[in-house]
């Protein structure tokens, strides 16, 4: 395969990594990682996957070392850095929600807006990006690296405040402290160096990249249903399925089985949380021989 032909392509290591590699998986590419390796295999020539902390992406995509790569928007914003977003999910190691960088302190803390954190010591993962928010609100604070455990060193008094990622909160809120100010939002990005993404070959590859994983994350929540239902029940199943458009309706072959009666099969995709709900309407509707079944990706 020439080297330009090649899409030099970023996997984010940690808790981003499994569901990304899924997704991959489930949008037609299949991708192995060794326990002692950063560089997996994939069953496509056309792509070169490199695993590395999204902490360091962008950096490595701004640069050319990669043309493309699923990072954190946050990590974007702290590294400062130019890129082409191409897509943004949601998806994330807890829940289905964006994190969240928040300013938090104890529960009994005096300060009650980031004005506050005037000649306080501040710890945070994305100093320039806090650094550059104190500078644009004109507050002087000492701001420094947390290795980790940053809510703990809140709790216990070592650091006045941190701006930490949470998700659902209940981990700040489990440690005694409280949530001051929201910073910023993050997503999982699809990003682009700028010269690859003017290459054509290129960009068709990331874009075919974007709209199959953004397939398979469509599928994720919604199922396959299809079921009989005799022509003269057809108005009243049809009535409860919902649909991305409308469902599909065909013939049954006349056989013997029928007993001259018409009956039609009928096929659409519905959210999964309400399928629980739906089958029983169904079957009292006149649906017959339901059967459920996954999806790997909806396009389009």
């Amino acid at each position: 395969m020439p080297a330009d032909k090649v899409l030099k392509f970023g996997i984010p290591k940690g808790s981003l990594e499994q569901q990304t590699l899924e997704l991959m998986r489930k949008s037609g590419w299949r991708i192995s990682v060794g326990s002692r390796s950063y560089i997996p295999t994939v069953d496509d020539a056309a792509l070169s996957c490199r695993i590395l902390r999204p902490q360091e992406m962008p950096r490595y995509i701004a640069d050319g070392s990669l043309d493309a790569g699923i990072t954190g928007s946050d990590w974007i914003v702290e590294n400062n850095v130019q890129l082409e977003q191409v897509e943004s999910f949601i998806y994330a190691k807890a829940t289905l929600t964006p994190s969240r960088w928040v300013l938090c302190v104890r529960e009994n803390s005096p300060i009650k807006r980031l004005e506050d954190l005037e000649g306080k010591r501040v710890a945070t993962e994305i100093v320039e990006f806090v650094k550059r928010i104190l500078a644009e609100r004109k507050v002087k604070a000492e701001v420094e690296f947390s290795w980790g455990a940053t809510e703990a060193k809140v709790a216990e008094g070592i650091i006045d405040a941190a701006v930490d990622v949470t998700e659902t909160g209940s981990s700040i809120r489990a440690n005694g402290l409280r949530i001051v100010e929201e910073l910023l939002v993050s997503n999982p990005v699809l990003v682009a160096n700028l010269t690859a993404w003017t290459d054509p070959w290129k960009q068709a590859k990331i874009r075919q990249i974007g709209v199959l994983i953004r397939g398979a994350l469509d599928a994720e929540s919604r199922v396959g249903i299809k079921m009989n239902v005799a022509k003269e029940n057809l108005e009243k199943v049809i009535a409860l399925l919902p649909s991305i458009t409308a469902p599909t309706v065909s013939h049954l072959y006349a056989s013997a089985a029928l007993k001259g009666k018409e009956w039609l099969a009928v096929e659409t995709v519905i959210d999964e949380h309400t399928v629980r709900e739906l089958f029983p309407r169904l079957l009292e509707a006149g649906a017959v021989g339901i059967v459920e079944f996954p999806l790997n990706k909806i396009i389009g």
